[in-house]
């Protein structure tokens, strides 16, 4: 076991940061304008964003990342050098990069490198060769942990460093959306859209229904109504101890477009699961309450991925997600009254209810679910609130304006 496993969560807004750092998360990566790979489906940050990110994080004892990771064109350099020089400047831990032009450059000011799983690195060559630039290396997808046991094992046996002097240290990601293309490097929405994955613009061709035609006859059909190319989500708590101890020092959750109770669900699974390990409590009852809890949010179905040493991947059967639960969005944030501890919300659509399971996603306190109690309708004691009466009840947590409460449903 390593001296330290870090859980390293995704985050793509600030709803999403608190309910990371609220989680437990070790540290947080988030992409930055139009260089990440989440470009298009996630709402990035803008470079004015970047002090604040970092203070929460230094606050709470978070390291934090940027994703600078795609492929770079002679026009976006400049905008590279600019992002790289102000995480620098803010106090960025490390930027993930994949291009060479990005290594460079961040050699070159001192920057902290971590080479993107989009590099597909494979073998104990590939860590030597980027070891120049790099403390951590994030592994291609396809590898077995047989294999990523044995690159941590000559890292060690080599001793390769990166640029701090101190060993190469090894990611995997350990939950989350897989690619059908090796370690995400696919170009079909290139080829439709003129859109490129690689870019951070992907349209997800490979998620959609197709149908078959036969060029002969005209006759068309669905191959086993799968959804061919949909890979199931990666969901490796069952193996959790396993992957520990190949002796990486990372564990990744892909999801910067999932919303934050997404981030908060699988930051604490994970978290837990690395710290029952450490703790050598680590066993099947807790793994299936941790599947259970996985479960309810976003997923399209899990696999261990590639790690045990299949070759094919297991695919969707349906398009989104198969979630357990759902939340219905019914009201916004108005005002918290602390001395009483109430908060206080614009029901915007929907019905609430006494007993309702319901869900706050706050920019400032994250995740807060709980069962709803002392409900009280535009300032009388009610058993029911509908769409444009104003709500309040007691709570712990304070309330901003701008604030969202769900109601929680079974899916």
């Amino acid at each position: 076991m390593n001296e330290k496993v870090t859980v390293l969560a995704p985050v793509g807004s600030y709803e999403s940061l608190a309910a990371a750092i609220q989680a437990g998360a070790d540290a947080i990566y988030f992409g930055l304008n139009q260089l990440n790979m989440r470009a298009r489906s996630a709402k990035y940050f803008e470079v004015n964003d970047l002090d604040e990110i970092v203070s929460r994080c230094k606050k709470a004892n978070v390291k934090c990342y940027l994703a600078l990771n795609t492929i770079l064109y002679n026009h976006d350099l400049n905008l590279m050098r600019a992002l790289m020089n102000h995480a620098k400047f803010s106090g960025v831990d490390g930027v993930i990069v994949t291009d060479h032009a990005a290594m460079q450059y961040g050699r070159s000011v001192g920057m902290p490198l971590h080479i993107s799983t989009q590099a597909n690195i494979s073998n104990i060559e590939a860590v030597s060769f980027y070891a120049p630039y790099a403390d951590v290396m994030v592994l291609a997808r396809e590898l077995s942990l047989k294999q990523v046991a044995e690159i941590a094992q000559e890292i060690r046996k080599r001793q390769l460093t990166g640029p701090s002097g101190q060993l190469v240290k090894l990611e995997v990601f350990v939950h989350g959306a897989l690619c059908m293309a090796i370690s995400g490097k696919c170009y079909l929405s290139l080829h439709t859209q003129f859109a490129s994955a690689n870019r951070g613009a992907c349209y997800q061709n490979c998620r959609k229904a197709y149908i078959l035609t036969d060029k002969e006859d005209g006759h068309q059909f669905e191959v086993d109504n799968e959804y061919i190319m949909s890979a199931k989500d990666l969901c490796t708590i069952d193996m959790l101890d396993q992957v520990v101890q190949t002796g990486v020092a990372v564990l990744k959750i892909e999801g910067r477009a999932r919303s934050a109770d997404y981030v908060y669900t699988t930051t604490k699974c994970y978290k837990e699961a690395v710290q029952a390990i450490e703790q050598g409590t680590f066993n099947r009852k807790l793994v299936k309450h941790w599947e259970s809890e996985l479960s309810k949010v976003y997923n399209r179905g899990f696999w261990e991925g590639y790690y045990m040493g299949r070759k094919l991947g297991e695919w969707s059967n349906q398009p989104g997600s198969i979630a357990t639960e759902k939340k219905v969005l019914v009201g916004k944030g108005q005002r918290y009254y602390p001395r009483l501890k109430v908060g206080e919300f614009a029901m915007e659509s929907g019905r609430l209810k006494e007993g309702d399971e319901i869900m706050i996603i706050s920019q400032k306190t994250g995740i807060t679910r709980l069962t709803l109690q002392g409900l009280q309708v535009n300032g009388c004691i009610a058993y029911e609130a509908t769409g444009g009466d104003h709500i309040t009840f007691p709570l712990e947590i304070p309330v901003s304006e701008g604030d969202v409460l769900y109601k929680v449903l079974l899916a």
